[in-house]
């Protein structure tokens, strides 16, 4: 596997480096990778298959991976690419974001984090705020959904990608979505002392080498 570390980019340029990953994976052959990012600015993501609003307070960008619309902002994005061979069970969506959650997990237990898998609830996707859906890939804490995430697929080769919540303004996002913020927590709420971006990296980096092996130098 690979580590490309944490950067901060706009939210087209995480977008394209996301997409861009995944085909040069495809072209290269290549192994797993892992990065994580930033955002520049607060910046409105689109599932791929959401329509965008004529107008928008916010930069946006739409994704390859579905879902419903994010505001990116203060948070720990993170990006795994991988053959779905590499996986135990890469063939099965649901089994696959699973299998790469885990390492999310092991990463926040390295914290004394102790996150969970939500019941899934079918709902539309179309609108609304991607935090205030559950489903059976996302993951919560103590029942609050904590960590949301979103796969997209290309010949054989799996892009997960997800927002890891590290603080939200409730008003704003009610605002912008037009519903109520219903079981969401940020990391700010779960411990503040977390709220560290190389804390962060190290200790999921960490997760994903006991969910999968080592990366290489």
């Amino acid at each position: 596997m690979k580590f490309l570390g944490y950067k901060v980019l706009s939210g087209k340029e995480n977008m394209a480096f996301d997409e861009w990953l995944l085909d040069d994976s495809i072209q290269n052959l290549s192994e797993p990778v892992l990065r994580f990012y930033g955002w520049s600015e607060p910046t409105l993501s689109f599932g791929k298959n959401q329509d965008i609003p004529p107008m928008t307070k916010f930069p946006y960008v739409q994704r390859i991976t579905g879902g419903r619309a994010l505001l990116h902002d203060n948070e720990l994005t993170y990006c795994f690419v991988c053959h779905q061979d590499f996986l135990d069970n890469g063939g099965c969506v649901i089994s696959s974001y699973k299998e790469i959650s885990e390492a999310l997990v092991l990463g926040f237990a390295n914290l004394g984090v102790e996150l969970g898998f939500p019941e899934y609830k079918r709902v539309s996707v179309q609108r609304g705020y991607c935090m205030n859906l559950s489903t059976g890939a996302d993951l919560s804490y103590q029942g609050k959904k904590f960590i949301g995430s979103a796969q997209a697929r290309k010949r054989g080769y799996i892009l997960q990608h997800g927002s890891i919540l590290l603080d939200y303004d409730k008003g704003l996002l009610e605002n912008i979505f037009g519903e109520k913020l219903e079981d969401v927590i940020s990391l700010k709420e779960i411990n503040p002392a977390l709220c560290d971006t190389k804390i962060l990296c190290e200790a999921l980096k960490a997760g994903f080498e006991k969910k999968f092996g080592p990366f290489l130098d």
